[in-house]
Order: structure tokens, then sequence, then C-alpha cells
């Protein structure tokens, strides 16, 4: 249906119906079993939380907002429903009633925590994507081997 690579799409994406299979809201996560579909790492705090479903059917789970942009980024699936559990609150959160602030300690150190949108000083998934881009370009070319990569 729609293969969203910029996630600033992804809000009014959202709310497209998947296959009637597909579950209705969050599929729960068994927290401190489950792994993270970007990273591998045990989903163990679920505050940071997050699950992607496809309009395939498919349902990814993150233990970081970051991983779920990144693997958006990299992946470009065709989305049915994004959610994020709350960093504030034991809720879960779909991207359009979503937004995400900073300066969180975050498992993977992407340093992104949802919060329900119109809380003061918190990002749109637009703006958290291009937080995260300019983060990692940031961060390669402060590499050490990004000094010899244009000789």
């Amino acid at each position: 249906m729609l293969a969203l690579g910029v996630i600033g799409a992804t809000a009014s994406a959202v709310a497209l119906l998947g296959p009637a299979e597909s579950p209705k809201g969050v599929r729960l996560i068994a927290f401190g079993r489950e792994s993270c579909a970007q990273c591998g790492m045990t989903i163990s705090d679920p505050r940071f939380a997050a699950q992607l479903q496809t309009t395939a059917g498919d349902i990814y789970d993150f233990d970081d907002p970051g991983c779920l942009l990144t693997f958006m980024q990299q992946h470009h699936p065709e989305v049915r429903a994004i959610y994020f559990h709350a960093f504030d609150a034991d809720t879960w959160l779909n991207a359009e009633k979503v937004a995400l602030v900073g300066g969180k300690q975050s498992p993977m150190g992407y340093g992104l925590g949802a919060v329900s949108e119109g809380t003061a000083g918190a990002m749109s998934l637009a703006e958290a994507q291009r937080y995260l881009q300019a983060r990692r370009r940031k961060l390669h070319s402060a590499a050490p081997w990004a000094e010899h990569a244009e000789h």
C-alpha cells in the first residue's frame, strides 16, 4: 500500500487498515523475552518500546524509538500502524498522537522517549527523523575511518 521512506508521511498513513488478520491495536510484547527487530537486544524497558505493523501482517517490536526510526529508514516497510509506549505513562500511543522528547537514557542510546503530541519541547516524528539523520552524520564524520575515506 504505502512504501514509507520518510517518517513525515507516516502520521497520515498509519490510520490505513491492513489485512483482516492484523491485530487491532498493539500486539503485546513479552518484555524480557523478545528481541528488538533492529538491534537484536532484549526488549526489557517498556518505557522505550515501539511496534511497527505492516500491511502484509508482519509485526516488528523495538527496544528503542530510535531503533524503529532507523529500521524505517533502512527497510522502507509498507506501514499499517506504528505504536510507541509512552515514556511517562503506562500506555501506548499511535503515531498520529505521538511526539518524542530528547535527553532520555534510552536502551540503545538514541536518547528519545515517546510522549503525547502537544507536550512542551517535544519533536514530531519528522523532526525526530531529521534529528537521527543529523546525529548519524555527525557520528560518522567523527569516526576514525572517516578522515581517510576521502583520500
